[in-house]
């Protein structure tokens, strides 16, 4: 995959995204720790709500903003979104109620919905080569598990000598710096496509082209999986290692740990597996593996089993969530035209983050309200039907179902 990186133009990127991922990594604790001073223990339901306003600011404003920002230049629309970002975050620690926490996270999140899916889209124009583009988007995988792991441990070790407002100017810098690689990336030349259509019809074209293609329908089942798994795991595990093995904090840290090694391992090989299986195949693997893994987490709760057997499902779903999350942006690579590519990555963008507005609800509520293993077994039957369902919305026969997409170079 090191390879990839040889290439000025995609390293100035990838580099500006893990500076961008550790900045907001400390922007989730350093979020979490003013909620808890402004709210005490209804710290959660703070914190619930910012989340749905993120969820919601990814699912709706992120297919507006692509049809708005379409004939801007793309280094322009990124620049400008770390700013707005950059400068969000500087005002996050001067807040004194949960209603500005509110407002100000609606528009944070407003502008990473503008500029991921624009970053997303880029990095096919960087990278024409789908061999070099697979590499890309198995380093772009490990680099959002090692934010996961490595932005947690850098905000304990900064707290043991700033205060938590001060985790915020790390989150400043962090987007300040991403936009100054930004700058510095010689982009290549792209034609500005004109434009079709009104606003209504550039704002769910990405929607509309997924619906009438076939790989693209299966990818939406595909991401209702993944989020059914992910749910299960960002939400209950604390749940599990606290409540119900009576373990310590550092065993959900474990147990989160299991879930992104699973992840890793998948992104690290995932490139030469795709060089002689097809996508299809490899992703419907994926999928039943989250399928059996919540399945198996269900098992795991009926019968109180070992503590050890969770942690092996953790690394079982982080491996099927990555199955499916490494290769779909090639799917969307090939659905794409020049003029169609931000509205469809952007239609990912929101659509696989709409699928958490239900998941969510299910993992969180559905656990609290009828028992952990009642959630289990619903996420279950969502994985089970999403794969069932992707299977048939995307037959074998179709262009990127049919044989591994191998080029030359």
């Amino acid at each position: 995959m090191l390879e990839v990186l040889a290439v000025p133009a995609y390293r100035k990127l990838f580099s500006a995204q893990i500076v961008a991922l550790l900045g907001t990594g400390l922007l989730t604790v350093a979020l979490g720790l003013l909620a808890f001073d402004l709210a005490g223990g209804q710290a959660g339901a703070v914190l619930g709500t910012a989340l749905t306003i993120k969820m919601l600011a990814y699912v709706f404003i992120a297919p507006l903003m692509a049809a708005l920002v379409e004939r801007l230049p793309k280094k322009a629309v990124l620049v400008g979104a770390d700013l707005i970002r950059a400068g969000i975050a500087l005002m996050l620690p001067m807040v004194d109620q949960a209603w500005q926490i509110y407002v100000l996270v609606f528009v944070l999140q407003s502008a990473s919905a503008t500029f991921t899916p624009a970053f997303q889209a880029l990095i096919p124009v960087v990278l024409p080569d789908e061999r070099h583009y697979t590499r890309a988007l198995s380093l772009s995988r490990l680099a959002y598990d090692l934010e996961s792991l490595v932005s947690p441990a850098l905000a304990a070790a900064l707290l043991t000598v700033l205060s938590f407002h001060e985790l915020f100017l790390g989150t400043v810098a962090g987007f300040l710096l991403s936009a100054a690689l930004v700058v510095t990336t010689r982009l290549p030349a792209a034609d500005a496509a004109p434009l079709e259509g009104s606003l209504w019809h550039r704002t769910t074209l990405g929607a509309r082209i997924f619906a009438g293609t076939p790989e693209l329908r299966g990818l939406m089942a595909l991401n209702l999986a993944v989020a059914a798994a992910t749910a299960l795991v960002l939400v209950n595990t604390v749940v599990y290692a606290r409540e119900l093995f009576g373990g310590s904090n550092t065993d959900v840290a474990i147990a989160l740990a299991c879930f992104g090694a699973g992840s890793m391992v998948v992104a690290l090989t995932a490139p030469r597996i795709l060089d002689r299986l097809p996508d299809r195949a490899f992703m419907r693997a994926g999928a039943v593996l989250l399928s059996l893994g919540l399945a198996g987490a269900f098992l795991l709760l009926t019968v109180s089993g070992p503590w050890p057997v969770l942690l092996g499902l953790w690394v079982v779903l982080g491996a099927g969530t990555s199955m499916i999350n490494t290769p779909a942006a090639r799917l969307l690579r090939r659905a794409a035209t020049d003029s169609t590519r931000s509205y469809i990555f952007t239609a990912q963008f929101s659509l696989s983050h709409a699928c958490y507005i239900i998941t969510y609800p299910v993992a969180g509520w559905i656990g609290a309200a009828a028992g952990q293993p009642a959630a289990a077994a619903i996420l279950a039957a969502m994985a089970t039907l999403s794969t069932v369902a992707a299977l048939r919305f995307w037959p074998a026969t179709s262009r990127t179902g049919s044989a591994p997409a191998t080029t030359k170079g």
